[in-house]
């Protein structure tokens, strides 16, 4: 579309296996000369063949930050890295490996780029100049005052050329999709747009999650629900763990009769309490399922846990799996799937997943297979959904680009909780929904710390599979396992319950967000770098955020009295007291346990939807 101000240029021969065939996306024009009103011509845009592949280079200016590449938990300024982009849970450092890697990135030049691939590619940001280049542009010593790997090997602005280099492995082309700014959130909205869309969640996703103990039967979910209910802890959704099936790794996606006898009076059961109920499961087919002779023709050519990897390139066995769900379990009234280990993992002693070298019916490769298995696995299960006229929203532990119509929040419980919220900040430049779960915690105020990132986040979810007893009785798991409640849960319950109340509260806000995301494309949740761009302090902060349009989230971690915010220039109030406080600048502010630090713009619409008068006894006007 012309008024998307997207541009498509092909270079050499492209693969048939890439995003945009598979997935689709809307319409961009030919990148000609004097087509876009980009930071470099058609001309300066290189490529060429080469022993590992297809390589690709464009111009980098020195003042150039660039943000992206997916769900990144390391870093968030990309310029002057390497990124390596494969799907890889468990990225011990920054490498740019993650379970839901992205090749698009956009940069403060004006402009976003996306590679439309399947294949693991590095792109190295301005870390290199051509021969020769550095002649001209010596750069004088400078005085050293430190002596360590940290002051050597710092990343600098470099004075010499520099390029974006893109090694596409196995592959004689590749297409190029580039999206005009000049605003960061102008290419990052449009890249959204031309993915489809933003999704947009059903209501009652937008509340609190519970998954429950792995180790409980149908009497014991039931009960802990009742109990919910009883306390008044608004929990709109239900989770079921690997416990409910009767072959858990491989899945045989039936449901196991000695635990939950009967598991469609489970289903109404909690329905008529208000829950929605969501299962877990993996996409690999152990023999004793069903589902295991309609895809046997129709897998990869290794087992996984003994199980079949369908190929849900392949029509027949998208459409076979899809049926099935939906006849098994979206008309017997479950509201949604947790979709676990469509990753893979190189570090991780297991290593599960099939190997590169594997093959399908499709004709994708193993390598491809990686890229694209987890946004394929979404969207068939949305299909299983649409097939009944159903709307859903889950949560996928893999993705991968043109992401952001797929009804599926991004999870893991791998990561330390500054990563938790660095994702958050980063996932909003690619169209991912990040979902920083609450699970293992040391101890009640590391509880209470994720609790308040996670209510000011796309989906706010306590993963307590590990746990017979809720985490605000006991966050020790021994402990919890053998009942022993700790000292101060009467104080966690209150805050507990007040946080979930007040995320209750921020549906209609949150949902006004994601209407935007659905029509415009701007994200949800989002980095401060896109709405103050040309603010360099907000361009640098991790640990700071956007929730909706009009409030920002500095959350604070364990151990921490409080915490030094940046707000940018403007006139905010403070969301807790309404008073107002001073942008453009640094200031340290308390936080005791009950309070994340929330900012409130003083032009806003939060008001149109939170009724700050019932919940703090003040009212913002507008």
């Amino acid at each position: 579309m012309s008024d998307q101000k997207v541009y498509r240029l092909r270079l050499g021969t492209p693969e048939n296996a890439a995003p945009v065939r598979l997935f689709g996306a809307g319409e961009a024009a030919p990148f000609n000369e004097g087509a876009a009103s980009l930071p470099f011509s058609r001309r300066e845009v290189q490529s060429r063949a080469a022993a590992r592949g297809f390589v690709v280079e464009l111009p980098m200016r020195n003042d150039e930050d660039i943000y992206g590449f997916g769900l990144q938990f390391h870093s968030l300024n990309h310029a002057g890295r390497r990124r390596f982009l494969k799907v890889n849970s468990d990225p011990v450092c920054d490498t740019g490996e993650t379970h839901a890697p992205v090749p698009f990135y956009v940069s403060t030049a004006g402009y976003g780029l996306f590679v439309d691939t399947f294949r693991c590619a590095t792109f190295y940001l301005g870390t290199n100049g051509e021969r020769g280049s550095s002649k001209e542009t010596a750069e004088p010593e400078q005085e050293r005052k430190e002596f360590s790997e940290e002051a050597l090997y710092a990343l600098k602005r470099a004075r010499n050329k520099r390029s974006v280099i893109i090694e596409i492995p196995h592959c004689a082309g590749v297409d190029l999709y580039f999206f005009e700014g000049p605003r960061l959130l102008d290419a990052v909205s449009r890249y959204n747009r031309f993915s489809g869309g933003g999704c947009l969640p059903p209501r009652w996703a937008l509340g609190a999650w519970y998954r429950m103990y792995g180790g409980a039967d149908q009497e014991a979910v039931l009960r802990l629900a009742e109990q919910f209910r009883r306390d008044k802890m608004p929990f709109d959704v239900i989770g079921l763990e690997p416990g409910w099936h009767s072959h858990r790794y491989s899945c045989s996606f039936t449901w196991d009769a000695a635990l939950f006898p009967r598991p469609d009076e489970l289903v109404e059961r909690l329905k008529a309490q208000g829950y929605a109920v969501n299962l877990w499961e993996h996409a690999f087919v152990h023999p004793s399922s069903p589902l295991y002779e309609t895809l046997e023709k129709h897998s990869g050519n290794y087992e996984v846990w003994g199980g079949l990897v369908p190929d849900l390139a392949d029509s027949a066995a998208r459409e076979r799996f899809a049926a099935y769900h939906a006849r098994a379990f979206v008309d017997a009234g479950v509201a949604g799937f947790k979709l676990d280990e469509c990753d893979s993992s190189d570090f991780n002693p297991s290593n599960w997943s099939f190997p590169d070298c594997a093959s399908f019916p499709s004709g994708l490769d193993g390598e491809q297979m990686h890229s694209a298995f987890g946004l394929l696995y979404q969207k068939t299960i949305e299909a299983a959904f649409a097939a009944r006229g159903a709307r859903t929203f889950g949560l996928a532990r893999s993705s991968w680009a043109l992401a952001s119509p797929s009804p599926f929040a991004l999870y893991s419980d791998l990561y330390e909780h500054r990563q938790f919220v660095r994702a958050l900040v980063n996932a909003g430049f690619c169209g991912l929904l990040w979902a920083p779960e609450v699970r293992s915690c040391v101890s009640s105020e590391d509880f209470i710390r994720r609790l308040q990132t996670a209510v000011f986040s796309p989906l706010t979810l306590l993963n307590c599979w590990r746990i017979p007893n809720p985490p605000w009785f006991q966050t020790d798991t021994a402990d919890n396992l053998a009942g022993i409640r700790m000292a101060d849960s009467d104080t966690v319950t209150r805050i507990t319950r007040q946080y979930l109340e007040l995320r209750a509260a921020l549906v209609p806000y949150l949902s006004a967000a994601f209407q935007r995301y659905h029509d415009e494309g701007v994200p949800p949740m989002r980095a401060l770098a896109l709405d103050y761009q040309e603010d360099e302090r907000a361009r640098a902060i991790d640990d700071e955020y956007l929730f909706g349009p009009d409030l920002l989230a500095a959350p604070v971690f364990a151990g921490e009295a409080g915490r030094e915010v940046y707000l940018p220039q403007g006139e905010w109030r403070d969301f807790w007291t309404g008073a107002p406080v001073e942008g453009g600048r640094s200031f340290f502010v308390t936080a005791p346990l009950d309070r994340i630090p929330v900012y409130v713009k003083n032009e806003s619409t939060v008001s149109k939807c939170f009724d700050f008068k019932r919940f703090w006894g003040y009212t913002i006007c507008i």
